[in-house]
């Protein structure tokens, strides 16, 4: 018999059989696959201490076969929130496995001989950076692992804003620059923040933090508010994007903050109008928008004289006595600017079927007239409805 020891632990190794067998080793990061081959058995003096050996036992190869070891797991990775449980399967086809084991910082399953199904049961899980991985011995003699695919998370334990106006209106067309603040999640890699204001989203950001356990991470934002965003909730959302296509872990949000936007005036019918004069009412829309609320000044072509209330309203109506030709000039202002629109009224024209209409009459009686004159107009120039009768000379 040898021992090895390495630091408190120590690895008996007893050449009482021949048989060859192969040794995983174990490390924290899982990142070196290194083979032992040794005539005999394994013994531990502490049994508990049985993932410590695979550190024990190193003789590199520099052959990785965790890439292709025929197993799989059921589910084929695991979400699990740091302080809660989960079960996997490890499952090898029965035909190629002498046996299998579980390795893991936590409740790992020593190599047990004679299965193919195998079942990792984890009541507490307390580390961030768990690593468990299912290991097997084929009947050719040769070991592989597959490491589990597992992610260990933990929701945000709050999320806030910084305030966004800071008690003053935002101006249209200026940038601001706002941040959220996301205290303890993990892991950050897999954390979004969408920045929303009213039913759009402005900005989404990811991080690239490797760290698997909680950190604080802050989200900035540049935004640019327009005038549709006078009024608008604004708000971020924190997101851990963790769980397979189809699930979603719940999202953390902070408080929502109602903005006011000021803008300058902007018409309702933007486009400017000619209109005819008509013996019906005219009426003049110049409803506008803006923040503040805008004020409305008229400027009218002579000789119109307006009520004085007229001058100052969004609308009006002009009957048929006060349709004047001419430009009719509406302002809409406020302390961001000024919009104006134009009404020109314009003469309308002459109906030319009524005047068809009258020419053709004038004509027609023209050429009765004419007629009338060839068969009734005597020789002398008098007018005579028996022309035929007609002796001159004698009374008819």
């Amino acid at each position: 018999m040898k021992q090895k020891s390495h630091g408190n632990h120590t690895l008996q190794v007893t050449y009482a059989d021949l048989e060859s067998f192969k040794v995983l080793p174990y490390d924290n990061s899982f990142s070196t696959f290194s083979r032992l081959r040794v005539a005999g058995r394994v013994k531990y003096q502490k049994p508990m201490m049985w993932l410590f050996t695979f550190g024990f036992l190193i003789a590199v190869t520099g052959t990785p076969v965790g890439a292709t070891c025929p197993v799989e797991f059921s589910p084929s990775s695991v979400v699990v929130g740091y302080g809660d449980s989960f079960s996997t399967n490890c499952t090898s086809p029965s035909n190629v496995t002498l046996g299998m084991g579980w390795e893991s910082q936590i409740d790992g399953i020593p190599f047990t001989e004679g299965v193919s199904f195998l079942t990792l049961k984890i009541d507490l899980v307390n580390l961030w950076d768990l690593s468990p991985m299912c290991f097997i011995t084929g009947k050719d003699q040769e070991q592989c692992y597959k490491p589990l695919p597992i992610i260990v998370y933990k929701l945000p334990d709050s999320v806030s804003m910084s305030d966004i106006s800071e008690g003053r209106p935002l101006i249209a067309g200026t940038t601001y620059k706002f941040q959220c603040h996301i205290i303890d999640v993990a892991p950050a890699k897999y954390l979004a923040v969408y920045w929303h204001a009213g039913h759009k989203i402005i900005s989404t950001q990811t991080f690239s933090d490797t760290s698997p356990s909680p950190v604080n991470k802050t989200s900035e934002v540049s935004w640019k508010p327009d005038k549709d965003d006078n009024g608008a909730l604004v708000w971020c959302e924190a997101k851990l994007n963790v769980m397979p296509t189809g699930a979603s872990l719940p999202s953390t949000m902070s408080r929502t903050q109602r903005v006011s936007v000021l803008y300058a005036p902007t018409f309702d019918q933007p486009q400017n109008e000619t209109l005819e004069e008509t013996k019906r009412d005219v009426y003049l829309n110049c409803t506008a928008k803006g923040n503040p609320k805008p004020v409305f000044t008229w400027q009218f072509p002579r000789p119109v004289e307006p009520l004085e209330e007229q001058k100052t309203k969004n609308a009006l109506t002009l009957d048929r006595f006060l349709q004047f030709p001419g430009t009719y000039i509406c302002t809409a202002s406020n302390s961001e600017g000024s919009a104006i629109k134009y009404f020109t009224i314009v003469k309308a024209p002459r109906n030319r079927t009524t005047f068809a209409a009258i020419v053709g009459s004038f004509s027609c009686l023209a050429a009765v007239l004419l007629i009338a004159g060839l068969f009734f107009v005597q020789p002398d120039g008098t007018f005579s409805l028996s022309k035929g009768n007609y002796l001159r000379g004698r009374p008819v």
